[in-house]
């Protein structure tokens, strides 16, 4: 276990951010933080990261007996801020000193990370003139220069065009080998390709927290698409299994089935109708599907 968070409370006179949430975080995963806009989550993301004080609950990080882990931790705010007139070399030997990274280490470390990052034949232009893919890669840089043990990245991909999303969803997914990661987004398509399990919030509580393959199996259903020669409209009332038709067109629908549903019962069915199968596709619910099911609980 590296991070265990209990009861975890924000308050902001009247307005309560975060509402005494309690989860844990698994040395070596990559978990997704998702929810509506104002559900908590980079109150949440802040104080894990130390720049916000709980005002109630607790935070242990691994074997840290320190209230102060941040060490540990690297972040990358949704927003980050440059100093324009840097260059990345600049700005990361800035940041190395701010970590306590010996000198003699720095250099070698600016150029590693730089590399991993692909901003290395930038490292002498100004930050200023960077576009926001790039200056999101040198935020990701900054926040990896010391190797945190917990990467924290607040909506990394939100802001950025798909150039941009898709360059630093590969380097999450790349650094998945050597660290954990917790991340918040609002792109559910980025969560699902790079995360192992999921926490959603709801009004700054949590409401759910597990897998990927726990939510796909609990919230997600089957469907069938079929399309027939002659009109299917209610030919297929009666069928075992089908729990609800949504017809698209007279000759069109969309099958949504439990378990008890069974293909060639369905066939059978046409058969009796004298209807020729044009079409067949199975269809299974996406992860917004899931989301959308839990937050209209």
């Amino acid at each position: 276990m590296l991070v265990e968070i209990k009861h975890l409370k924000k308050s902001y006179k009247q307005h309560q951010a975060v509402n005494g949430i309690s989860f844990q975080i698994e040395k070596g995963s990559c978990v997704a933080l998702l929810g509506p806009n104002g559900a908590g989550k980079t109150t949440t993301l802040q104080m894990l990261a130390g720049m916000l004080t709980p005002t109630s609950g607790t935070i242990q990080f691994g074997e840290n007996t320190n209230r102060d882990f941040r060490q540990q931790i690297g972040f990358l705010p949704q927003h980050p801020s440059f100093f324009n007139w840097m260059t990345p070399v600049e700005f990361l030997q800035f940041v190395g000193k701010l970590s306590h990274i010996p000198q003699s280490k720095l250099s070698s470390k600016i150029e590693e990370t730089l590399e991993f990052v692909s901003l290395q034949d930038v490292k002498a232009k100004r930050i200023g003139g960077f576009s926001g893919g790039m200056k999101q890669r040198l935020g990701l840089a900054q926040a990896l220069l010391h190797k945190p043990e917990l990467l924290i990245l607040d909506e990394p991909v939100s802001a950025l065009d798909p150039d941009g999303r898709r360059d630093v969803i590969e380097i999450i997914q790349q650094l998945k080998s050597t660290m954990t990661i917790l991340f918040s987004t609002h792109v559910l398509h980025d969560a699902e390709q790079v995360c192992d399990s999921v926490i959603m919030l709801k009004q700054g509580e949590i409401a759910w927290n597990g897998s990927l393959e726990e939510l796909r199996g609990k919230h997600t259903t089957s469907s069938y698409k079929i399309q027939t020669d002659q009109s299917l409209t209610g030919k297929l009332d009666g069928v075992i299994g089908i729990d609800s038709i949504e017809y698209l067109s007279s000759h069109t629908a969309k099958l949504h089935v439990n378990e008890a549903f069974q293909t060639n019962v369905l066939l059978h069915k046409l058969i009796e109708h004298n209807l020729t199968l044009c079409h067949f596709e199975q269809i299974q619910d996406s992860l917004e599907d899931a989301y959308m099911k839990v937050m209209n609980q």
